[in-house]
């Protein structure tokens, strides 16, 4: 897990924590628990939304760590500027990966699904929660990676799908130059979830 300190956002949203897992066996599992925490009610209702309060963002579909940092920082300013789309900013953090503004897609499309088996988990919190690592561990049964190794589980064909890059001119310049055009789709991929809010008001 790695810790990313945001010193110009206000403090409970100015530490972002970010792990990587491979190999995760309990995604079907883990989707049914996010969806039931949503329904329980009561204290025992809010410790089981406190102990899945995360972005689970299945991997393939992100170019880069930047791709996933970019729409992690976007959630935050609609967190702070009180214009979130969807309930949360974890959710949030979905809703700014994909290019459309539809939530259920970007839910479907970038959430934890069935078949998921590497797994972005995010927290957005304040400097004052401990132990995150091991609430993350507690909820999904994986192989913790470093954020390095993301690269090699992007599905680079699925990530220009969903961003419509089939005739983009600067990946006809590529001509077959696999980093070439990998390097490409990540830059507009980042570029337009940067550019999203804006676009959007």
């Amino acid at each position: 897990m790695e810790t990313f300190t945001y010193s110009h956002f206000p403090s409970a949203s100015s530490i972002v924590h970010i792990a990587f897992f491979t190999h995760v066996s309990n995604a079907k599992a883990l989707r049914a628990r996010i969806i039931n925490a949503a329904s329980l009610t009561g204290k025992q209702g809010d410790d089981e939304r406190e102990r899945v309060n995360f972005a689970f963002v299945d991997a393939r579909p992100v170019a880069s760590l930047l791709h996933l940092q970019t729409a992690i920082c976007q959630a935050i300013l609609s967190e702070t500027q009180d214009v979130l789309r969807t309930k949360t900013v974890h959710s949030e953090i979905l809703w700014a990966l994909n290019p459309s503004h539809n939530i259920t897609e970007a839910i479907r499309r970038y959430g934890v699904s069935d078949t998921t088996t590497s797994l972005l988990v995010v927290r957005v919190t304040s400097p004052d929660l401990t132990d995150v690592e091991a609430r993350m561990k507690a909820v999904v049964d994986g192989q913790l990676e470093d954020l390095s190794a993301l690269a090699s589980t992007t599905d680079w064909a699925t990530v220009k799908k969903y961003y419509k890059l089939a005739g983009e001119d600067a990946l006809k310049e590529a001509d077959g130059d696999d980093v070439r055009e990998r390097l490409v789709i990540d830059s507009i991929a980042v570029s337009t979830v940067a550019m999203k809010s804006v676009m959007n008001t």
